[in-house]
């Protein structure tokens, strides 16, 4: 297992300010080298730097798998030439919706995407047919912000644990490695302590090795 900690502008927020891919990484424009450093080795990935709206907080603001990346409509046009002049091979479009925090709003992989129950049927169409997945309208633990409070990966998913029996077995049916868990010292907000690829596995400094442990089981590391 790859695993290390990490702070990013002074915080153990991580996931708030990067976002991992098994092809690449994406971090605030205000990271360090250091930082950057961290994620490229644990990850195996090349980072890229971005913002959205001037923004370091792109974990919260956009969401991304292999094929595709989505941004809001505050995105600004020069982060969007940025982000295709890095990712030029990857599918990098505008999401026009009132639920514009969309890595809050969107939990996705390579093959499948949990969104925000509230997304209607027209945008998880969209949201389908961008990332190109199979779309499961969803909350999991009474938290319909189901990128913030998840992390999922390729290889498997870690829920909050306030999931229900019921939404973890229906979890079960698609996922090969399921496990709860909370992070940075029992946040439940997951998807904003860590990130994580089919390699590897970034959590807040403050994460304890019981939620490590935990964590990496849910994702197969």
């Amino acid at each position: 297992m790859s695993m290390a900690k990490l702070t990013i502008l002074g915080s153990d927020y991580i996931g708030a300010f990067s976002m991992a891919t098994d092809s690449f990484s994406l971090v605030g424009r205000s990271s360090t080298k250091g930082e950057r450093k961290v994620i490229n080795e644990d990850l195996e990935t090349k980072v890229y730097e971005l913002s959205v709206d001037g923004s370091d907080l792109i974990g919260i603001y956009a969401a991304c798998n292999s094929k595709s990346v989505l941004l809001p409509s505050a995105a600004y046009m020069h982060e969007m030439k940025v982000l295709k002049k890095h990712l030029p091979n990857v599918n990098v479009e505008i999401f026009d919706t009132d639920l514009n925090a969309l890595g809050n709003n969107i939990l996705t992989n390579d093959k499948t995407a949990i969104i925000n129950p509230e997304y209607s049927s027209k945008e998880a169409k969209k949201i389908a047919d961008i990332l190109d997945v199979e779309v499961i309208k969803m909350s999991i633990g009474g938290f319909e912000t189901v990128g913030a409070n998840n992390l999922l990966t390729n290889k498997g998913i870690v829920l909050n644990n306030r999931v229900s029996g019921e939404e973890e077995d229906k979890l079960k049916e698609i996922f090969s490695n399921v496990s709860q868990s909370t992070a940075n010292l029992g946040a439940l907000s997951i998807g904003l302590c860590a990130i994580a690829n089919s390699k590897g596995l970034i959590v807040g400094r403050s994460t304890t090795g019981h939620e490590i442990v935990n964590m990496s089981d849910g994702l197969g590391l």
